[in-house]
């Protein structure tokens, strides 16, 4: 069983590397149900995993002139402040029992993926939307009112990777596109930009708290850092739209075997 699981640790990479985002929604899932890791040790190793390879191919495509460091810096400053509080300061705090009636107990553990399942289903539901054309034009920040979205985006971004560990590009690549009318390849790899620090700095937010298996954790992220490197190969012969709504389909149902199988752990 886990020999598949480091198979499919591939997949982190390409889905990073063809979409810009869609990791964590894999990492999480598979270091859970496959390597039985708790929702909550996943959760920080996947802000690793994610952020050390979301760093490599940002450096990709920065090379390649598809990514924007000036439009990352009001999400890229904003998010990851976020994402460390919550980490630190925050979850750690969340006692592990938080609700009992009867025989149906709500734990941080199953909260945690069940939240998760409903972000992997929104997500789902965002990939199989058809998404206009987007602009040719130079996107710029064009007023202090962009920052300020830009910032509230970060700020709920950097929420929302902080307790589950994903989320960022379903999240980020949006708010490029539809506020800034970014080409999507450049929403891609900027997008990767601010994953890699979200990520990272996220889970510097979890050191001390957590007993890290370093080899594991290192063994995970460079098969996954394989997987980038093929995903960024594929995208260039492989339409995006037709990518995203097949990644749509399998997160659609992975997030609802996630639900049930939590569900059943309640009434179990």
């Amino acid at each position: 069983m886990e020999l598949i699981g480091y198979i499919t640790a591939v997949l982190i990479g390409v889905s990073l590397g063809l979409i810009g985002g869609g990791g964590s929604i894999l990492t999480v899932p598979l270091l859970v149900y496959v390597f039985r890791l708790p929702p909550v040790i996943a959760v920080s190793y996947s802000l690793f995993i994610v952020g050390t390879t979301s760093l490599l191919g940002a450096f990709d495509s920065f090379r390649k002139g598809q990514a924007s460091l000036n439009l990352a810096l009001p999400l890229g400053i904003v998010s990851p402040a976020t994402v460390f509080f919550v980490r630190r300061y925050v979850v750690p705090h969340i006692p592990e029992q938080l609700w009992t009636a009867g025989r149906l107990e709500i734990t941080k553990s199953v909260l945690t993926m069940i939240l998760f399942a409903v972000l992997m289903l929104a997500a789902a539901v965002s990939m199989l939307k058809k998404t206009a054309a987007p602009s040719a034009k130079t996107p710029t920040v064009r007023s202090s009112k962009d920052y300020f979205h830009l910032g509230l985006f970060g700020l709920g971004i950097g929420c929302v990777t902080g307790f589950l560990g994903a989320g960022g590009g379903f999240l980020i690549i949006p708010a490029l596109v539809l506020l800034l009318k970014l080409p999507m390849k450049e929403a891609v790899g900027t997008s990767l930009f601010i994953i890699a620090i979200n990520s990272l700095v996220g889970f510097t937010g979890d050191l001390g708290h957590y007993v890290i298996d370093w080899f594991f954790l290192l063994c995970i992220t460079a098969i996954a850092s394989v997987g980038i490197l093929i995903g960024a190969q594929l995208a260039k012969k492989i339409p995006s739209e037709k990518l995203k709504r097949g990644f749509g389909w399998f997160v659609l149902v992975m997030g609802m075997y996630i639900i049930v199988q939590e569900v059943m752990i309640l009434w179990g």
